[in-house]
């Protein structure tokens, strides 16, 4: 037994640092619509660095776990926007469809990437993001979106597409692509929050397939998936998510922007950083 209380003592910092991930990612996830996966794919990965996992396997365990907790945080998020009105259910109906197939797609290949790639993409997508954020407004585009159904879908494909591979709902992507046409930022929130399905549904799928029977990935895991980060992360996540939908419209919303276009362009940094080791 004491050598069980100690094993379990020194697991205890990373235990807190992921329900703490947890709450930060469904806060966001509810106020931002940036989908908390942009908070506990760079969490979750430098985390199993520093336990000394196999670093060959470590994104997409990362990406895998990000998107399993996905799932509960955008049934929850996506109720507390639906009572305020604040879903698009016509805009949804057509990038659900889109963004699920481009998900899926993006399962396929991606469980044939090098966790390098997979970290290559993370870094140059959060950084565009973290650009974006952190002007006032944002890019635009146009007054509105695009009438073609063409458009609309490619769109959404390739969101669902570049999400996936991620490990983020969509949310991250979608939001400032709605925002930069013109679309009510409130809407777009909440619309963001539906659709985090549709892309983490297949993708969960997707990576517990591609990692069956892979050797070194952490224990308890079913494919890509670890059920242990699943289980620390999602309940708090899930939790917070409503509240963050319900502040939404009561916080500076500039500033919050701000603040995390900062931690989206550290992490983005560390990212690009990790990728000179490995090529270096």
């Amino acid at each position: 037994m004491p050598e069980f209380g100690g094993e379990l003592a020194s697991y205890l910092p990373s235990i807190l640092v992921l329900i703490f991930t947890g709450a930060v990612a469904g806060l966001l996830a509810g106020l931002l619509g940036v989908g908390g996966g942009i908070v506990i794919v760079p969490v979750l990965f430098n985390m199993f660095d520093v336990l000394h996992l196999p670093p060959e396997w470590a994104m997409h365990v990362a990406v895998a776990t990000s998107l399993a907790t996905i799932i509960p945080t955008s049934i929850f998020s996506m109720r507390a926007h639906w009572k305020k009105g604040n879903v698009d259910v016509d805009l949804l109906k057509v990038w659900a469809v889109w963004a699920f197939v481009g998900a899926t797609i993006g399962t396929i290949l991606a469980g044939q990437f090098k966790s390098w790639m997979l970290t290559a993409i993370f870094a140059v997508v959060a950084s565009l993001v973290a650009i974006n954020m952190a002007s006032r407004d944002g890019l635009k585009v146009a007054d509105s979106l695009p009438v073609s159904k063409i458009k609309n879908a490619i769109m959404s494909f390739f969101i669902g597409g570049f999400s996936v591979t991620m490990g983020i709902g969509g949310g991250t992507l979608s939001v400032p692509t709605l925002s930069a046409f013109n679309f009510p930022i409130h809407r777009a929130v909440g619309t963001a929050a539906a659709l985090g399905l549709p892309i983490a549904i297949p993708g969960v799928i997707g990576f517990a397939i591609a990692g069956w029977g892979v050797e070194n990935r952490p224990p308890l895991s079913i494919g890509f998936i670890n059920i242990i980060g699943f289980l620390l992360i999602f309940p708090l996540s899930s939790l917070m998510a409503p509240y963050g939908a319900a502040i939404a419209h009561k916080l500076n919303r500039v500033w919050l922007r701000r603040a995390f276009a900062l931690f989206l362009g550290v992490t983005a940094v560390r990212m690009f950083l990790r990728l000179y080791e490995v090529f270096s």
